[in-house]
């Protein structure tokens, strides 16, 4: 047998069949014979190494777990996209663009809900994948997309080229890994999005590969390298040189057709295999786009329509209550589990008492959940034309369901308390708050980490975090303590001592003090020693304190222990001092209030925010007497009106921006 020959042979049938099935949908050979194929395969290779090339379907890149991944920058920036929601924005997108554009044309694409990639390959061999990141510095996980069959690793031309597109995982392999998972006792992954994502950020690529991910490429970052000059041509360039390319995709004469095209979607979008979120809308001509230009953060000639917030209907079963770290009593809804916004949801948040009360929710009832995106799964109502008399009215606990201390309620407030600041329940959640994301970020130590350190006494209180290295030894003989988890354990916790002060004050936990309040309070104290000594006079004439906040953070200096637990964290070498490179504060900015309204062109409302806060001003959703400056965009509503009345001073777009700059 000439081995050179059974080895190209065996690599064209694998790469046919890959083609075959995740282009066109069509199984050219069953699954025994594809693992027979590729078994073969690697078995020759094996044997004849000089046969081995790095475009074999058996080859992935890299021969051990990596311990981070590197960094990649983008020489093309990978920006976001702009989100609209209703037809009214559907249609004042297409008004701007024509405002510069003649007769623009449309392509509409499936909005995929995954994960954005950058893959390039370099005389038509694929040599590195990266994520988005932050538009401009992404992280190599080349190892990662390797595994993903339906990326080519090889082009059907020698070509260099980079394209973009979006990692996902279908429907049907998901529930299959969650089956699998099951039976094996393990948790469950939450829904296919987050799914891809976890699995493309495994160090260990064996593990993305079990994954099973796909990829469907959508953006050439540069077209007229290939003389391409529209964006539907690029599409059917790439789906020549061997990508997938979604076809569910339309060429759009008008904006009509573009609706026509999301509304189809709106209704058929739970018959697809995967998980999409929406609607992309680009400008077809490259050179109409590239007239109009970008802004910061988002193209001009492109922006994504977003589903609206789903709705279904499930059983109430039960109504439990838990305790958050400040000892706020929250009911929460069991549910008879149900598929939402891509989520099995069994939970949802009543909020409180009056909110139960008010909408008269009943255990048994048929009630309707709503989950926006990220947000919290929530009761909508009960439908009550369901009832048939087996449904029990709520009842308001009396005492804590950890501790069983007597709840209290205090006047004019809606939520309950357990006043018990050594219940369980309200340490665990303290320490959850200290180490989440907007605190002190200490990655590794999750809720379920912290939770398991709880019990098994590791971790009582927040300073016991910085103590951890000392039971070391206990930890390696827990049930998925390993060493790598452990070593990355101790780097985030070290990590986190070099934390701005407002990351620290927000972790604190003081009431009603979130992320934005604590980033004014370190830019105006700059030390954690100014703060604790501040008095409710000066905190309350802070623009966004107000008194109630005010007087909660005095509150919180009085007590001697939150003074002690500062004094330990001082000695063990967390930093107290504001650390933010910020632009030098402006006398238009400092300490005034601004509101923005309508459309900004040039800039996204969450920068235009954000330079207004790094000047050390802040923003606020309604006009009021209390507002300083109005910054108008395109299509400004009724807070231009009442700023007109109210004689408050309003700022355009450009005038906002020639004085940041």
């Amino acid at each position: 047998m000439d081995i050179k020959k059974r080895i190209d042979e065996l690599k064209e049938i694998i790469f046919r069949a890959n083609r075959e099935y995740y282009m066109l949908d069509n199984s050219i050979i069953s699954d025994q014979e594809y693992d027979r194929y590729m078994q073969e395969l690697m078995t020759l290779e094996e044997k004849y190494p000089e046969y081995k090339t790095n475009d074999s379907p058996t080859q992935i890149v890299g021969s051990k777990v990596l311990d981070k991944f590197a960094k990649v920058t983008h020489k093309i920036p990978m920006l976001s996209l702009g989100n609209i929601f209703n037809e009214s924005e559907i249609i004042n997108f297409d008004k701007r663009i024509r405002k510069e554009i003649d007769n623009p044309k449309y392509v509409c694409e499936l909005k995929i809900d995954g994960l954005s990639v950058s893959v390039t390959y370099k005389n038509g061999i694929l040599i590195q994948g990266a994520t988005r990141g932050d538009g401009t510095i992404g992280e190599d996980i080349t190892n990662n997309v390797m595994t993903i069959k339906s990326l080519p690793h090889t082009l059907n031309q020698k070509i260099d080229i980079e394209v973009r597109g979006e990692i996902y995982m279908r429907k049907d392999v998901f529930e299959k890994i969650n089956e699998q998972r099951a039976k094996e006792g393990r948790s469950l992954l939450q829904n296919p999005r987050n799914a891809a994502s976890g699995s493309v950020h495994q160090l260990d690529y064996n593990i993305t590969k079990n994954r099973h991910l796909d990829c469907f490429i959508y953006h050439l970052p540069n077209p007229f390298d290939y003389d391409i000059y529209t964006h539907h041509e690029a599409l059917e360039f790439m789906e020549k040189l061997g990508f997938v390319v979604n076809s569910n995709r339309i060429l759009a004469n008008n904006i009509k057709e573009v609706i026509d095209y999301i509304n189809y979607w709106t209704e058929n979008r739970n018959t697809l295999p995967y998980e999409i979120d929406g609607i992309v809308i680009k400008l077809d001509d490259i050179n109409s786009q590239n007239k109009l230009g970008f802004t910061a953060r988002t193209p001009k000639w492109a922006t994504a329509y977003k589903f609206p917030a789903e709705i279904v209907k499930t059983r109430l079963i039960d109504i439990i209550f838990t305790v958050g770290r400040t000892g706020k009593i929250t009911p929460n809804a069991v549910l008879e589990p149900v598929k939402i916004a891509g989520s099995t949801i069994a939970r949802a948040t009543l909020h409180n008492e009056d909110n139960v009360v008010y909408k008269d929710i009943r255990i048994n009832d048929k009630v309707l959940i709503r989950k926006a995106g990220d947000v919290i799964p929530e009761v909508v109502c009960a439908d009550k034309n369901e009832r048939n008399g087996s449904e029990k009215k709520f009842v308001m606990i009396e005492n804590c369901p950890i501790c069983n201390t007597k709840l209290i309620r205090k006047e004019k407030e809606a939520d309950y308390y357990c006043p018990n600041i050594n219940c369980d329940a309200r340490k665990v959640e303290t320490i959850i708050h200290f180490a989440e994301r907007g605190a002190m970020n200490i990655e590794g130590l999750g809720e379920n980490v912290i939770e398991d350190l709880y019990n098994q006494g590791f971790i009582k209180k927040i300073t016991d975090i910085y103590h951890l290295e000392k039971y070391e030894q206990e930890l390696v003989l827990l049930e998925g303590f390993g060493p790598k988890l452990i070593s990355n354990l101790k780097e985030g916790i070290e990590n986190s001592k070099q934390n701005s002060l407002e990351k620290l004050i927000f972790g604190l936990g003081i009431r009603q003090v979130g992320s934005k309040t604590a980033k004014i309070l370190a830019r105006q104290f700059k030390d954690i020693d100014n703060l604790i000594e501040a008095d409710y006079e000066k905190l309350n004439n802070i623009n966004d304190i107000g008194p109630i906040i005010a007087k909660n953070i005095v509150d919180y200096f009085k007590d001697p222990q939150n003074l002690e637990l500062i004094s330990e964290l001082k000695e063990l070498g967390i930093n107290t001092k504001y650390l933010t490179q910020e632009s030098e504060d402006k006398e238009e900015f400092l300490n005034k209030k601004f509101v923005l309204t309508g459309t900004l062109t040039n800039i996204t409302r969450e920068q235009a925010q954000k330079l207004i806060e790094n000047y050390g001003g802040s923003v606020s959703n309604s006009v009021s007497s209390k507002t300083n400056t109005l910054i108008v965009g395109e299509n400004p509503g009724s807070k231009y009106d009442k700023a007109i009345k109210l004689n408050i001073p309003i700022w355009n777009e450009e005038e906002f921006l020639d004085k940041i700059k």
